[in-house]
């Protein structure tokens, strides 16, 4: 259930036919006709299926939040975010977020709590985001990036998250999110 509002009036939609449009190994889209709740159509409905992820909010031995810095091709900027990535089949999210962190940071933690699990963009996209919050990293080693990935780590004292945040500086929607919930609880 995603949400604790009850409405007896907005009934599911209902998909009439499917074609798929697109099916790469990220990325899946599907034109649907659909059904709504209230009887009317929609003819050309696409949904994207892409995979869940998971992300990790750490804060490390001495009070620095660790993030990663990356060219992200969709904002065509650089952004800085929080490690993350794809949750694999063999393994459940919070495994990823830990595998993530010490991917693409070269950071550990011992005590991961969970912070918030969210669907990103739920209008059109079947992907979940898990996000978690580590206390005590350190760092173990150096990063150990896929071919595909090119980052570096940024370390930021946890008392300028609130002024990253508000000057823009991090972008990615779902990353702000679990800040604020991790402010907002006194974790950071």
């Amino acid at each position: 259930m995603l949400s604790r509002v009850k409405s007896s009036r907005i009934r599911p939609w209902h998909v009439l036919s499917e074609t798929t449009l697109v099916e790469r190994y990220w990325l899946s889209i599907k034109e649907q006709h659909v059904r709504l709740g209230n009887g009317s159509e929609i003819e050309q409905f696409h949904l994207i299926h892409g995979p869940s992820w998971a992300a990790v909010l750490c804060l490390t031995v001495d009070d620095q939040v660790v993030f990663v810095h990356q060219y992200r091709h969709g904002a065509g900027a650089l952004c800085l975010e929080l490690p993350a990535g794809v949750i694999d089949a063999n393994e459940g999210a919070e495994q990823a977020a830990r595998r993530e962190l010490l991917e693409e940071t070269g950071y550990q933690a011992s005590a991961f709590e969970p912070l918030l699990s969210v669907v990103p963009e739920p209008a059109r996209n079947t992907a979940r985001a898990a996000f978690f919050f580590a206390r005590a990293g350190e760092c173990v080693g150096a990063p150990s990036l896929d071919a595909n990935e090119d980052m570096e780590v940024v370390l930021v004292p946890r008392a300028e998250i609130p002024t990253l945040v508000e000057s823009g500086e991090i972008v990615h929607g779902v990353h702000i999110a679990a800040l604020l919930l991790a402010l907002r609880r006194g974790w950071l």
